[in-house]
């Protein structure tokens, strides 16, 4: 069995502060070590549930957050950016399925660090006219691939989020939502030991596989940045619909492949200072 990590930070244990998540923060080389040892209960137990082979795609903000020499030498880690997939880099139809470590509620959910992958910069994202965000995007896609998500990890509010995607996702809080910086922790050690063993038993029970479609699906991203907006039509097939949403029809995964393009022209455009 093949089974494929995403790794994010906002839903890892213990973090609840972008001190904790971004560099340089002050705590972010911490949140490095929590990051890794969350990912290696995640491995522990696909493993132990009867994994082969193990990728680890390191799918936060640089990219490059995973500490190798701490990671569990078993797995193969893809790190650093830019990617043409983004989170979900690495992953194909070969693999049985996917589990997400450490991930957040989308933009606009009261969630611990909440945000629909560039923070500010996306106020809304929606998937055929239902609101969606990072885990919402990456379960479509894996299921255009034919892989079911057996697991997600994070927040309770992103362990919900999940739940309304596909119920048959397993999930594991690590921290209750207090506000979007705040967080009832789970111990640490009992996080762990419920990743691994939470892991363990989702890859062992039968999954149903998704069925391969290439059906259209409409993606409509609305910015807070207009400018973003503006540029965003020089792509084929984008549509600008006013002057901050744009929308654009494609099958997964063209259409995930696609918004990570919109990612890296709306990272080129915000680089610049903001004017006040």
């Amino acid at each position: 069995m093949k089974v494929y990590i995403s790794a994010d930070m906002e839903g890892i244990t213990g973090l609840v502060d972008a001190e904790d998540v971004q560099p340089p923060g002050r705590d972010y080389e911490r949140g490095r070590v929590m990051m890794t040892e969350d990912v290696n209960a995640a491995v522990r137990g696909a493993f132990g549930g009867g994994a082969s082979t193990v990728l680890v795609n390191d799918a936060h903000g640089p990219m490059r957050n995973l500490l190798p020499d701490l990671l569990d030498p078993r797995v193969t880690l893809i790190k650093g950016r830019p990617k043409p997939m983004g989170m979900i880099e690495g992953l194909t139809p070969e693999y049985d399925a996917v589990v997400c470590v450490g991930f957040h509620a989308r933009a606009g959910i009261l969630g611990v660090l909440s945000h629909s992958f560039m923070g500010h910069e996306i106020e809304d994202i929606w998937l055929d006219d239902r609101p969606v965000g990072e885990i919402g995007l990456l379960h479509a896609t894996a299921a255009a691939y034919g892989v079911p998500v057996a697991l997600l990890t994070g927040d309770d509010t992103a362990c919900a989020e999940m739940t309304a995607w596909d119920s048959s996702v397993a999930t594991v809080p690590v921290k209750f939502a207090k506000d979007r910086f705040a967080a009832q922790l789970v111990p640490i050690a009992e996080a762990r030991s419920a990743i691994e063993t939470t892991t363990q038993t989702a890859l062992r029970e039968p999954r149903a596989t998704p069925t391969v479609s290439r059906t259209s699906h409409r993606l409509t991203v609305r910015w807070q940045n207009a400018s973003v907006a503006s540029h965003l039509p020089a792509i084929p097939g984008v549509t600008r619909t006013d002057d901050r949403t744009v929308i654009v029809d494609a099958p997964m995964p063209d259409l995930y492949r696609l918004f990570c393009l919109f990612l890296r022209v709306a990272t080129a455009i915000t680089s610049n200072h903001p004017y006040c």
